[in-house]
């Protein structure tokens, strides 16, 4: 009947309904929110359209002849509403889509595409409308291609390695972290265990949970039994109604208050602070097994001393590229590489240099096992404390207290949308931005970078390009810098290095000719520093 809109991302379908012999029509709404951080379907009893700012949209579908029919026990035709007739409904394959179909060949699509969702009319397999015009790439779908057709049988998991997200690509969060949690410690997740959530999938029950500490709308019971309580509320609630537990999920998620987004946000970044510091600890735990397992630059030094008469002459070289001699050490032989342009000794003095440099880092990676341990056992209280909060005062200065803000990225605003282009830190009250990808980085770099600003990227790998801005009067401090420099790290490719040399320089010395890929820049004069790279 009618579709309009009177709020940023909110979009109304009216539909009309046979209700009785006396009222022929009743409206049914159905309320989409169509926001980057949010997308989701709300079916309310009744909506007040405001007077003034208000828009119609999709006139196409609406603007239909008037039929005339006879209602039951009439004998005069009554006027059927305008508009086109619903004729079915359609969801997509491997696709987070769902779609109403119209009369005349028309199509209401919702996409659910992550921080991308929309609201398209299509005629045939062609769009004629859209809610949302800045996404413009969406003027290209096609309604035929939107169906993912994926083998889903045994013998494809087993080519995908047991990855059922190849297979699975809607599984989500919930129904991920469901299989995480149920399969063998270790192990990978089995095709018993998918197909029994593939049959629970098909169920008619719904859930209401908690996940990342903000409502979350579920197939499967995730979480708590429904009487376990949080100091938020209760954990979970099941309905066997999809129209209720979509109601009631909306409510829930889009009634938070200021308070309990920015205490739900805290606490998920403590989380994904926690989780990366465990994925350090464990990564470094596994180099230093490895080192005591192997045989050591040092021990190969003393191989090579202890053995030197048993290593062949070379025609044309001084050592051969490998030799294989005794280890004493695991009474067993061992092949040690040789660089054949240096005598035997002068190997195994080269093994000894490098063993100075492998005390150091087996020392830098135990010291950081143990910084990391530290933050995770702070990060562990910090969560605790923050869940006890009941005010925004409170959680507020609490934060500031604790020093959360010093490398929090920048939080979204109320509405869901993200304030900055570009990932910001605060250091000091130095603005550090941070690109996010290769467009964005030339965005940064040549849009938003003045020539005062310094900037900073990791040496020789792809990464991001990160910005100090410039203040008036104010040098750039040693620590502000180092900062940058373990955020330019951590964004690139050098992120699991021990080490990482990071260019530099003030922007006046970063050119970009034309003809350069994207976030490809030519740097005229560089300092190096070498830092551990580290994220928020």
């Amino acid at each position: 009947m009618a579709c309009f809109s009177q709020d940023r991302d909110e979009v109304i379908l009216v539909f009309a309904q046979a209700k009785g012999k006396q009222n022929y029509y009743k409206p049914y709404y159905i309320k989409a929110t169509l926001r980057p951080d949010f997308s989701g379907l709300v079916f309310p009893e009744t909506v007040q359209r405001a007077r003034a700012n208000s828009v119609d949209l999709f006139d196409s579908l609406t603007d239909s002849v008037t039929k005339t029919e006879l209602g039951p026990g009439q004998t005069e035709p009554k006027p059927s509403p305008p508009g086109r007739a619903v004729v079915g409904v359609r969801s997509f394959l491997n696709e987070r889509c769902l779609a109403i179909l119209l009369e005349d060949d028309y199509t209401l699509l919702f996409k659910f595409f992550g921080n991308r969702p929309n609201l398209l009319a299509f005629r045939g397999n062609t769009v004629v409308d859209l809610f949302n015009h800045n996404l413009t790439g969406d003027w290209q779908l096609t309604l035929d291609a939107l169906d993912r057709p994926i083998d889903q049988s045994y013998e494809a998991l087993e080519g995908a390695g047991f990855d059922h997200r190849k297979l699975f690509p809607t599984f989500g969060k919930v129904v991920n972290q469901y299989l995480e949690e149920r399969k063998e410690p270790g192990g990978a997740v089995t095709w018993e265990l998918i197909q029994d959530v593939v049959r629970q999938l098909e169920q008619s029950r719904y859930y209401l949970i908690r996940l990342e500490h903000k409502p979350t709308l579920s197939l499967l019971p995730v979480g708590e039994p429904p009487e376990g309580h949080t100091p938020e509320g209760p954990v979970r609630r099941e309905f066997g109604d999809p129209i209720e537990a979509a109601n009631r999920f909306f409510i829930a998620y889009n009634g938070l208050s200021t308070f309990e987004q920015e205490k739900a946000n805290w606490l998920r970044l403590l989380d994904k602070r926690r989780k990366r510091a465990q994925a350090q600890i464990d990564g470094n735990t596994q180099r230093l097994v490895a080192r005591d397992e192997g045989v050591s630059h040092e021990q190969m030094g003393h191989i090579l001393m202890a053995n030197m008469h048993d290593i062949p002459e070379v025609p044309g070289a001084k050592s051969p590229e490998r030799v294989v001699l005794y280890d004493f050490y695991r009474d067993q032989p061992v092949t040690i590489k040789l660089k054949p342009d240096l005598s035997p000794q002068k190997n195994a003095e080269n093994y000894y240099r490098k063993s100075k440099n492998e005390k150091i880092e087996e020392d830098h990676l135990t010291n950081q096992v143990a910084a990391r341990e530290v933050e995770i056992g702070r990060m562990t209280r910090q969560t605790g404390e923050i869940e006890q909060i009941v005010s925004l005062k409170e959680l507020r200065r609490y934060v500031k207290q604790a020093g959360l803000l010093q490398d929090a990225p920048s939080m979204a605003s109320s509405d869901g949308t993200q304030a900055q282009l570009f990932k910001e830190v605060l250091i000091d009250d130095f603005r550090i931005m941070i690109g996010r990808n290769a467009k964005n980085n030339d965005l940064l770099t040549k849009k938003y970078a003045h020539k005062e600003d310094l900037w900073l990227h990791a040496r020789d790998v792809a990464g991001s390009h990160v910005i100090i801005k410039y203040r008036a009067g104010k040098t750039f401090p040693k620590n502000v810098i180092e900062r940058a420099a373990e955020l330019a790290a951590w964004y690139s490719k050098r992120r699991t290095d021990s080490l990482c040399p990071v260019t530099v320089t003030p922007k006046k010395f970063v050119r970009k000719p034309k003809g350069l890929a994207e976030g490809q820049v030519i740097v005229e004069k560089e300092d190096v520093v070498m830092v551990v790279p580290k994220g928020e």
